[in-house]
């Protein structure tokens, strides 16, 4: 079995690779960094691969929902231990094993604070190798299976004001995901969630494999280029998953609205307009369509090149926007179910899946 330690180093390139690959989404890095400081000082955190655990291994997927631009939004290290004691004392098994639920710069480190508390290891199996806005999009799949009851707890919520709430969802997984997502709304805007008990054999088949280190290496990439600032860092992500430099300039407009527990709105850049559902939805200039979701559009600061969720963009900010088409990254069965893409719609505004049924070309490298 090959066991790789994670320390402050690789850490801190998960948290930059992972903000990247959030495409817009998926938590802050500054949570992130709390997620990392909060494992290591609890224990080790040990990330596996895939074909290295038992096909019959219980994994459980890490996870935060909310709207991370929601004012009074709060979680703590320790509820995302919460959670998976809640799991237990539901008569869930205890997990072989941890998959955060999707890249981001807080996302990527979900699982991991339990993981090094309770000596079990993080497998490099995520459920989204990109960040997504709904708990179903990544559940690699779970929502096809009518037998399957989905397992979900969740805990967040500041203590000095009172807002800490804990639950445990059990049934249809749009259903569980749906209170879990009220939970977060009235927890202040965020919980942290353990979910969905799998078998490692499921993981592997309908898992983002390989996507951790994948946002290790790009964030390590990213880390060497940082001294030449924003154009340096443009070139090492590029050159590392493919794509294409958009436009560089600043945000001309900025809408945003956060409600049942998502944030969405329109950030415009000269010419070019995306909308967003957490993450970056679609990239349009002039009413063309440029770029989709699972398509991964992204924004960096153009001065220092660290990435900058929707949460965090400001009107007149100097941004850098890019595009990664979506056969260049590494993405879970969520991303294949057209009939969880068309939910986005009604929300942005924009058709989804007419677009995702064109062919498109892909600059891999």
């Amino acid at each position: 079995m090959t066991i790789r330690k994670i320390t402050k180093e690789t850490g801190e390139a998960a948290i930059l690779g992972g903000a990247v690959l959030g495409g817009g989404g998926g938590g802050s890095m500054e949570k992130g960094r709390m997620n990392v400081l909060g494992a290591l000082e609890a224990g080790e955190v040990t990330l596996v691969d895939i074909g290295d655990v038992s096909p019959d291994t219980v994994l459980v997927t890490g996870s935060a929902v909310g709207a991370p631009a929601a004012k009074e939004a709060w979680v703590e290290p320790r509820d995302y231990v919460r959670v998976v004691e809640i799991l237990m004392e539901n008569g869930c098994p205890k997990p072989g094993g941890f998959i955060p639920n999707e890249c981001g710069g807080s996302s990527i480190t979900n699982g991991w604070v339990p993981a090094a508390l309770m000596g079990i290891p993080v497998v490099d199996a995520l459920c989204n190798g990109r960040a997504h806005p709904t708990g179903v999009m990544g559940s690699m799949g779970l929502h096809r299976d009518p037998s399957y009851v989905s397992r979900q707890a969740a805990a967040g919520g500041s203590r000095d004001k009172g807002m800490y709430l804990e639950i445990h969802a059990a049934g249809r997984l749009e259903s569980a995901s749906s209170l879990v997502r009220s939970a977060a709304e009235k927890s202040g805007g965020l919980v942290a969630v353990a979910r969905n008990p799998v078998t490692a054999d499921f993981a592997k088949k309908n898992g983002a494999c390989g996507a951790l280190q994948q946002a290790i290496d790009l964030g390590m990439n990213m880390k060497q280029s940082m001294g030449g600032g924003g154009s340096a860092v443009l070139e090492a992500v590029l050159g590392f998953l493919g794509g294409e430099h958009i436009v560089t300039g600043r945000v001309s407009a900025r809408e945003i609205v956060t409600r049942g527990g998502f944030d969405s709105g329109r950030i415009a850049v000269g010419d070019f307009e995306t909308t967003f559902w957490n993450e970056y939805m679609t990239l349009e200039k002039v009413g063309k369509r440029i770029a989709t979701f699972p398509d991964l559009i992204m924004t960096l600061d153009a001065g220092t090149g660290i990435p900058v969720t929707t949460a965090e963009v400001s009107e007149g900010q100097e941004v850098i926007l890019f595009v990664v088409p979506s056969e260049c990254l590494i993405l879970g069965e969520g991303m294949r179910c057209m009939e969880l893409l068309e939910t986005v719609e009604p929300v942005v505004g924009k058709k989804i899946v007419e677009y995702l049924r064109k062919e498109g070309t892909c600059s891999c490298p």
